[in-house]
């Protein structure tokens, strides 16, 4: 068994963020206020400053570092595994990373809901066994605070073929928490609440 710490929508606002002890850490983007590459490399030091053997992260649409500059924004990332598109196996743990989601304002990472989003999905391999991505499905711990569920529909459609046992996502920092449908563990692991105040506790998965 993995013990798995998710973690998304840090936005720098990690002093005094209690991350407990695990053999994983899931960052599923929005690592950074804008994104600049030096950004990124404080929320490297943070990273790389944690016990966790394993780190797996993904961008987010405030990470524009790695959308714009993406061979220097990577090569920070050398303590941590960073993927965009692609996979990883890691205490025989499949996982797939993605930082597209549904077009949001002019941020990063933003695709056409329809056949762009689509193709993203289409991408991830039957049987992963963690998907991990910024945004959430359609239905699944997408609600905004006003009311509005805002998820990717196209990304519920391939949830179907994909069959992971655990979605991990943020984005929608007020839908933080975890529910479990048709075999997945689904976590919205968004630190940050609506105030930017990280005050959402990391939700500890043991897979």
């Amino acid at each position: 068994m993995t013990r798995i710490v998710c973690v998304s929508d840090t936005h720098l606002r990690t002093d005094g963020l209690i991350v407990p002890e695990g053999d994983l850490l899931l960052h599923a983007g929005d690592l950074t206020g804008r994104g600049s590459l030096e950004e990124i490399g404080r929320a490297h030091a943070w990273l790389a400053s944690l016990p966790h053997p394993h780190k797996v992260v993904i961008a987010g649409n405030h990470d524009f570092g790695f959308e714009r500059h993406p061979e220097e924004a990577r090569a920070l990332m050398t303590d941590v595994t960073y993927l965009q598109d692609e996979e990883v196996t890691l205490d025989g743990l499949r996982i797939w990373g993605t930082p597209w989601q549904p077009w949001f304002f002019d941020w990063a990472f933003n695709l056409r809901r329809g056949a762009q989003m689509a193709a993203v999905w289409a991408r991830v391999p039957a049987g992963v066994d963690v998907l991990l991505c910024h945004g959430p499905p359609a239905g699944i711990l997408d609600r905004t605070a006003g009311g509005e569920e805002v998820g990717c529909a196209d990304l519920l459609a391939a949830l179907d073929r994909i069959q992971p046992r655990l979605c991990v996502f943020g984005h929608i920092h007020e839908a933080y928490g975890q529910l479990e449908r048709d075999g997945t563990r689904f976590v919205n692991a968004s630190v940050c609440d609506l105030q930017y105040e990280a005050v959402q506790a990391p939700v500890v998965i043991d897979l």
